[in-house]
């Protein structure tokens, strides 16, 4: 069996969109980057991803297209698998889909675990709200709020609750 990354995919776009992806550690910046598309239903397009520190800071890039030699120029996505990149925990990449506006997805390995019977991999593990558009970064959702507003409004509900000690 081989062994499966766990990310998480947000968007500074959108508090809504949430992707979880589960993907094999031996899987090609690449190919990451097509089942990306995919799983969004965009159109191919040039794309960057990046390594990030924890402030997400770009470090090195990986492009979809071998930019030549030399020190710096970054490196091809059919070069390099997940497995040479991502080791911890928390490890960050930066997938840039949009080189003139400089949109992005952010994504953070949230686990590793064996690979399970049963399942094809890569998959979309969880799922929530519709990708930004691909094209135009001032469509908005309709949905407004946020998935994060959502999850914390069981911790209003002591709100005004008198029998509540809010010194404990």
């Amino acid at each position: 069996m081989s062994m499966i990354l766990q990310f998480r995919m947000l968007s500074d776009e959108n508090d809504n969109f949430v992707r979880d992806y589960e993907v094999m550690y031996d899987m090609t910046l690449a190919n990451f980057h097509k089942f990306i598309l995919a799983s969004l239903d965009y159109e191919d397009c040039m794309a960057s991803f990046f390594t990030a520190d924890d402030r997400w800071e770009r470090l090195h890039e990986f492009t979809a297209v071998d930019m030549g030699g030399g020190e710096d120029a970054p490196t091809p996505m059919d070069a390099v698998t997940l497995g040479q990149i991502i080791h911890n925990h928390r490890d960050r990449l930066i997938y840039q889909f949009d080189m003139l506006t400089d949109r992005a997805y952010y994504l953070e390995l949230t686990g590793a675990k064996e690979a399970e019977a049963g399942f094809d991999y890569p998959r979309v593990a969880f799922e929530n709200a519709p990708a930004p558009d691909q094209f135009d970064p001032d469509a908005v959702d309709s949905n407004e709020g946020s998935i994060f507003d959502e999850m914390m409004d069981g911790f209003n509900d002591f709100e005004g609750d008198d029998n509540y000690d809010d010194e404990y």
